[in-house]
């Protein structure tokens, strides 16, 4: 008899689900490539961290590509077709001499990612009854930051002891083996989609009339919810936009910055990510009791307000000890952040919105993780490595 005979449907899918979860964060092994990356394409360090902005770029625009996967072709499309685009494009990349197409790889790396996050997502959510889905989204949160954490690690080892294509490769193993995981997982049955509104009579108009459909979507969406309630809705999508911004200005600036200010190797950046991906995970327990039993402001607080403070002190750390003491603390507030902003949303949204609002959040908040790279990566060539942290600071105060 094997393990998995002696384990229920559900158990099984949700070890499924967990281990391409844990394979999608292993992304973060190009992290530590980056200052490498630059000295072989001969770029400056900010341009090379823009391969992170493309990722994010990719990761906007797959995301309503990823709702017409899954509602048209179901959770098992979406959860093959999400690896298999980031497979692809991770192979290409390692063969690439070309930086320029990197970037472009990159973007498709992204869609693959965004596609995957949200299938499984929905694919948990439909394995288990209503009462559990906290727990099971935060366990996703947690496995795929413990992947975040891990990856860099190998992608420090890998780029040490092969080169920066290794770490590529080995990611593109990763979605490889998530391709087959998709496929063994429950089909949800497609969702019947409604046929789009006839176009526009003008033909040159059409992309402006979608974009003004859109922003008046958003704003028949936003009167939905309760009045006393709307001032709450824009404050949460606003920390979720610092949120997502200061953890992409992390991913991109800090290998920049230990690198350049500190002379730190591959595998000691790599390390720094292992010690924040390790404290995120040892907080979601607490984290969800916070959230739980105490309040949601003692967690969604903490989680803008911590950063605030590493960011304003890591230009100023002089050993691999102090940073990593910093960047610990940063896993403290990501793993706060876990579910709580989600959480304190679903709290004043109206029920007849609540995914559509919540899309419309994480859409947003997805320009932070677009911008805060870009301007990082003009301020560190303008500048130095340490400027973005302080830059970007007073607007994690702020959120807090």
């Amino acid at each position: 008899m094997t393990l998995s005979s002696g384990l229920s449907p559900v158990a099984r899918g949700l070890i499924t689900l967990y281990t391409s979860t844990l394979l999608a964060g292993m992304w973060s092994m190009i992290v530590p490539a980056l200052p490498v990356l630059a000295k072989s394409f001969d770029i400056s360090p900010g341009t090379a961290a823009q391969t992170i902005t493309a990722l994010a770029v990719g990761r906007f625009a797959g995301m309503p590509i990823s709702g017409v996967v899954l509602d048209r072709l179901g959770t098992r499309a979406a959860l093959t077709a999400g690896p298999a685009i980031a497979c692809s494009a991770a192979l290409l990349a390692g063969f690439m001499p070309w930086f320029s197409f990197i970037l472009v790889l990159g973007f498709l790396l992204g869609i693959g990612e965004s596609i995957w996050v949200i299938a499984r997502e929905v694919a948990g959510i439909d394995l288990v009854p209503p009462q559990q889905r906290g727990r099971v989204l935060s366990g996703f949160h947690g496995v795929n930051n413990l992947g975040l954490a891990l990856g860099p690690l190998f992608g420090g080892l890998l780029t040490e002891m092969i080169a920066f294509r290794a770490v590529f490769f080995a990611y593109a193993a990763c979605a490889g083996v998530s391709v087959l995981l998709g496929m063994i997982v429950a089909n949800e049955e497609p969702v019947t989609v409604q046929k789009p509104a006839a176009p526009s009579t003008q033909p040159t108009s059409w992309g402006i009339d979608l974009a003004w459909q859109w922003l008046r979507g958003i704003r028949e969406l936003f009167h939905q919810i309760h009045p006393e309630l709307r001032a709450t809705y824009v404050v949460l999508v606003f920390a979720t936009l610092t949120s997502f911004g200061h953890r992409v200005t992390t991913q991109s600036m800090l290998p920049l910055l230990a690198n350049s200010n500190l002379g730190l190797s591959p595998k000691e950046v790599g390390m720094l990510f292992t010690i924040s991906g390790v404290s995120v995970f040892a907080m979601i327990f607490p984290a969800g009791f916070v959230i739980d039993k105490v309040g949601r402001k003692w967690a969604t607080v903490p989680s803008t307000g911590i950063p605030a403070i590493a960011f304003l002190l890591m230009p100023f750390a002089q050993n691999f000890f102090q940073l990593a003491v910093l960047v610990s603390f940063l896993g403290i507030a990501n793993g706060l952040s876990l579910g709580s902003l989600a959480t304190s949303t679903f709290d004043v949204v109206p029920a007849s919105a609540r995914g559509r609002l919540q899309a419309v959040r994480r859409t947003i908040a997805e320009t932070g993780g677009i911008g805060a790279p870009l301007l990082g990566g003009y301020l560190a060539d303008r500048f130095n490595a340490g400027v973005p942290f302080l830059a970007y600071a007073p607007l994690l105060v702020l959120s807090a």
